[in-house]
Parts: structure tokens; C-alpha cells; sequence
């Protein structure tokens, strides 16, 4: 039956169900076993190789949901994003970053692999000829985050994608402000997909997860480190998920339509200074948004103008939650600078657009009136008299 079924919202709710042979239950059951019979088993089952029954059929959704062959998942976004990087680069690889990317994984090249002999370097625009000029000789794998954190710049998947293929290079893209239900990056040649699962794949912030979507072959050479890694999930942060990942669709949908609201409002305030979301005509990469994207998410920042102060802003929030990681149904702020990005070099951070002002805004789905009049309040109480 799963191979007949195509809605995503279909797919979310029944694709990597386990069936209750036993009891007929609803849902999937909970295999919190940490040790499988071995003697004539087909799989030799074990928590550290990701193959327990919850594990194997969450990564059978996740899979289905971004169009690969198939997944894994891991402890942590980064668990997934080193883990997939470590396996496919060696001393004396290169890989090429966009520059623009999320701050721990460019803290993991820059604090890392200089110990391993990988030499790395960034991009200095976002234009497919400033992806080609930086390709080495040695090159082995292009990385790409599309929309990027926190200044939601737009990169040409499908353009990167053919580029590197062109060169005989890996592509991989961290897909976790999109999510499948926006954009899927294996359909445009990409070929391999990364989450941080514990946003919008988990949604209410209360998981810690990564993801991989991929080739059969690809994940082969990631899971042959991982399960020497260690960063395995537990069955129950495994079901959680797997639940979670039923009501993806509804959520992202009713948190993409705040966030247009919200930026058109934020974009027309008067002590707003700039506004990142694709969403707006005004967004620089908005033609390419609409062609690569279903919608625009539910990510934007922000930034005030000096007559704001911004931690007083922050802590005058009484409904939107000054808090750390994004994604869940309810709506949080923070200020990169100090957080996200904190490990990067100012001269870095501003580099790409990250001032000490600038406001991430991870819209959730309360009423957009309510958010408003929060955001209002807050900006009486925080503006410099």
C-alpha cells in the first residue's frame, strides 16, 4: 500500500507506521528493546545501528517524504551533519560551503577539520559562477543551506546541483528551514538531504533529532561511521517523532501563512528598519523562491530601528517566547549573534548580514492578531525615550 500513496499529507500520517499485529492499536507501538534475537534473523537489530522497528520505519516517512531512496536519523542535527561530513571526507578532501550557513556547522569546519587534514573554504556571493570559481581539484563535497539561518537568503538548488554533478562532486543541503513540504531538494538533483528533525520535524519542542535522506549507497558510507559514532536516538525520542511528524503538513502551512502576514505587518511598521522573508517582492531572491519553493516558510528576521532597544523588546514579550531553537507551535525570537551564530567572528557574522540587532522570528500558529498585539506592546515598552 505505501508505494501506492503520493499525498504528502497521506504520507505524514501513514507511511513508517508500524501496524499493532498484536492488539489492533491506532498507532505504531513502542519497541523500547535494546537487544534483538540474532540466530536466523534477517536483520541483526541493535539501537547504535539504527535499525530497531522504530527507527527503520520513521526513516521509511522520512524518506518518502523527500523523494530518496532512503534515511537515517541521529541524535542531533549536528550528529547528522558531522557524521554524514566525517563519512565522505578524508585528509586532504575539500569541501566547499556556502557562506551563508547555519553557525554550528561552520564552527565544525572551522574548529574541526583542521585536525582531520580537510581543507574547506566559503563561497563569497551566493550565485552559482561563485560556487564554481571555489572548486579545487579536491574537491569532494558542495554544501548548501537554502532558505539559510538566520538571514533567509536563497540559493539555485537545482543550478548548484547540476554543477557539481558536472564535476563528478557530492551535493548536500541542510533542508531544515524548508522541509519537504516546501521544497524538496532530491527532485532537483541534490543528492543528499539534511535536518535538524528537532524543528519542524518534531514541532513541539520537546525532541532532539537529525536527519539524512539519501541513496541507498550513500547511506551505506554514512551509517558504516555512525554506528561507530554512537549518535543514536532512543525507540521513545523515535515514536515521539514519528507522532510528531502526522500533523507536519497542518502545522507548516498554518505557521508559513502567519509568517506572510507577519512580514507584510513587520515590513510596513514604521520602526522596522529590514525585513528577510522570502515571501516579500522585496526579498532579493524572491523570483527564485517562487520557482524552487512551495511557499516561504514560516522563518524570517528582522531589525529595528535605533529607537528600539533590543533586549528590553525581548524581554517585554509576553505570548512570543525568547528562546532558543525555532520551529515549534508557538512563536520564539532570538538574536543570533548571541546565540545561533555566537561562535562565529563578528567580522564573520556581519559579513553575512548578522548585526547584533538582528531578530530571528520563528512564527508559530497562534492568531496573528494575538502576535501582533504582543510584538506592539513590547515595542512600547522597549522604545528609547
Amino acid at each position: 500500500m505505501e508505494d501506492k500513496i503520493k499525498g504528502i499529507n497521506t504520507i505524514c500520517t501513514h507511511v513508517g507506521e508500524i501496524e499493532d499485529k498484536q492488539f489492533g492499536g491506532a498507532i505504531s507501538p513502542i519497541y523500547t528493546s535494546t537487544s534483538y534475537a540474532y540466530i536466523d534473523a534477517e536483520i541483526s537489530r541493535y539501537p547504535r545501528y539504527s535499525n530497531t522497528p522504530n527507527q527503520e520505519y520513521l526513516c521509511k516517512k522520512i524518506a518518502a517524504l523527500e523523494e530518496t531512496e532512503t534515511a537515517m536519523i541521529l541524535g542531533s542535527g549536528m550528529a547528522a551533519i558531522s557524521t554524514t561530513l566525517l563519512s565522505l571526507l578524508s585528509s586532504g578532501d575539500h569541501i566547499l560551503f556556502q557562506n551563508d550557513i547555519y553557525g554550528g556547522t561552520r564552527n565544525l569546519a572551522e574548529a574541526q577539520f583542521d585536525r582531520y587534514g580537510i581543507e574547506f573554504s566559503f563561497t563569497e556571493g551566493l550565485e552559482v559562477s561563485d560556487f564554481e570559481k571555489e572548486i579545487r581539484d579536491n574537491t569532494k563535497v558542495i554544501y548548501i543551506e537554502s532558505p539559510s539561518n538566520p538571514i533567509l537568503k536563497i540559493v539555485d538548488i537545482k543550478a548548484v546541483a547540476q554543477l557539481a554533478k558536472s564535476r563528478n562532486i557530492l551535493s548536500a543541503i541542510d533542508n531544515t528551514f524548508a522541509t519537504p513540504v516546501i521544497q524538496k531538494p532530491s527532485t532537483m538533483g541534490i543528492d543528499i538531504v539534511l535536518h535538524s528533525a528537532t524543528k519542524y520535524f518534531g514541532g513541539h519542542s520537546d525532541i532532539c533529532a537529525g536527519a539524512v535522506a539519501t541513496s541507498e549507497d550513500l547511506k551505506k558510507t554514512i551509517w558504516s561511521l555512525s554506528k561507530n559514532l554512537g549518535g543514536s536516538l532512543s525507540d521513545y525520542t523515535v515514536w515521539l517523532l514519528e507522532r510528531s511528524m502526522k500533523t507536519l503538513v497542518i502545522r507548516v502551512k498554518a505557521q508559513q501563512e502567519n509568517a506572510m502576514k507577519l512580514s507584510k505587518y513587520l515590513y510596513d511598521h514604521n520602526l522596522t528598519k529590514t525585513v528577510y522573508y522570502p515571501g516579500l517582492t522585496t526579498h532579493e531572491n524572491h523570483d527564485l523562491a517562487k520557482r524552487q519553493m512551495n511557499g516561504f516558510g514560516a522563518m524570517m528576521s528582522f531589525e529595528f530601528d535605533d529607537s528600539i532597544d533590543v533586549n528590553s523588546f525581548l524581554k517585554s514579550l509576553e505570548l512570543i517566547k525568547p528562546s532558543m531553537s525555532l520551529a515549534g507551535v508557538e512563536s520564539t525570537m532570538l538574536v543570533p549573534a548571541e546565540t545561533s551564530h555566537h561562535l562565529l567572528k563578528q567580522e564573520d557574522r556581519l559579513k553575512q548580514g548578522i548585526t547584533d540587532n538582528l531578530i530571528r522570528f520563528s512564527v508559530g500558529i497562534e492568531d496573528t492578531e494575538d502576535i501582533i498585539q504582543d510584538i506592539e506592546q513590547a515595542i512600547v515598552k522597549a522604545t528609547n525615550k
